[in-house]
């Protein structure tokens, strides 16, 4: 705690993550598994990344974009796994309120940036199935760029004015946080003052990068759902169809539970239920994205054959 000059009032200078366990055998069970599921994230978008980069046949826009997608969730689970990690072994599980800041800044910018990379990828299945003869020059290289920067620009804006409205706020005690990380509506509800303008902010937010983007890929796959029944040909269609099989996975994976923690009524918040859902898309669907798009798709395998081979040689 530290004295704000001038006035009888304390602010916390840090706060206290409860993480999801105080016994030692479970907290040691759940270190294996979560460093588990890190290393395994870590890995498996890396080597999205490596493939697409290393193989001239995957320089497309649909694997362009899966490659930023594989570089945010990268980001994505650093955020706040390894944090979580070190509390699992560690005695002490504070955190500095900066370093919460900073965590909730990063998180924040990149949870937003992958809600609107998805409308992104959902627009380039569009292209794709509904103008196949000019997809590559509808999604030239110069619109693709355009398009990756600018989910970036505004996820990185968005989760500036989340983060500098909440953290703004005094915070006068208690300091304990029932999270495993600093999440926003978590360390919302420690500020000392109502926060009821900020909760209206943060739900302008979240409308905008989340109902928003939902509604845009729901618009695409209507398109793109008509484009496909045209299709004669039963295997045609089929093939059309497992093109945005994937997309359409990690699209529920991310959206479903997201939706129900930042867009359901405040009156039903339940922390200890909270933390994990927020578990699953934080982390395991960095874990299934990879999983998804490397088992249903035929170039990845190719790719990661390739390499593998001139690996041995």
């Amino acid at each position: 705690m530290w004295i704000i000059p001038g006035q009888n009032q304390t602010r916390v200078s840090e706060f206290i993550l409860l993480g999801f366990s105080s016994d030692p055998t479970t907290k040691s069970i759940l270190f294996s598994v979560f460093l588990f599921i890190y290393l395994s994230s870590v890995i498996g978008n890396g080597l999205i990344i490596m493939l697409v980069c290393l193989d001239k046949q995957l320089h497309t826009p649909m694997y362009f974009f899966l490659c930023i997608l594989a570089m945010l969730d990268m980001g994505y689970v650093s955020t706040t796994m390894p944090q979580m990690l070190v509390h699992l072994l560690a005695h002490s599980h504070t955190i500095s309120f900066a370093g919460c800041w900073i965590q909730m800044y990063v998180f924040g910018a990149l949870a937003a940036t992958e809600s609107m990379l998805f409308v992104v990828m959902s627009y380039d299945r569009y292209v794709a199935i509904c103008y196949p003869l000019h997809y590559t020059v509808i999604l030239n290289w110069g619109l693709c760029i355009r398009l990756a920067a600018g989910p970036c620009v505004c996820g990185f804006f968005s989760a500036l004015l989340h983060t500098f409205f909440t953290m703004s706020l005094p915070y006068c005690g208690p300091n304990i946080v029932n999270h495993y990380f600093c999440e926003g509506p978590s360390v919302l509800s420690l500020a000392c003052i109502d926060t009821h303008i900020i909760d209206i902010v943060d739900q302008t937010l979240i409308v905008l990068m989340c109902l928003i983007p939902i509604s845009l890929i729901v618009a695409s796959y209507v398109h793109i759902a008509k484009a496909i029944l045209k299709i004669k040909s039963t295997q045609a269609r089929f093939k059309a169809f497992s093109t945005c099989a994937s997309h359409l996975t990690v699209v529920t994976f991310f959206y479903g539970p997201s939706s129900y923690i930042y867009m359901r009524p405040n009156s039903s918040y339940s922390p200890e239920r909270d933390k994990q859902i927020s578990l699953f898309y934080n982390s395991f669907t960095a874990l299934l994205n990879p999983l998804v798009y490397s088992l249903r798709n035929k170039d990845i395998k190719r790719a990661f054959l390739k390499v593998m081979k001139h690996g041995r040689m």
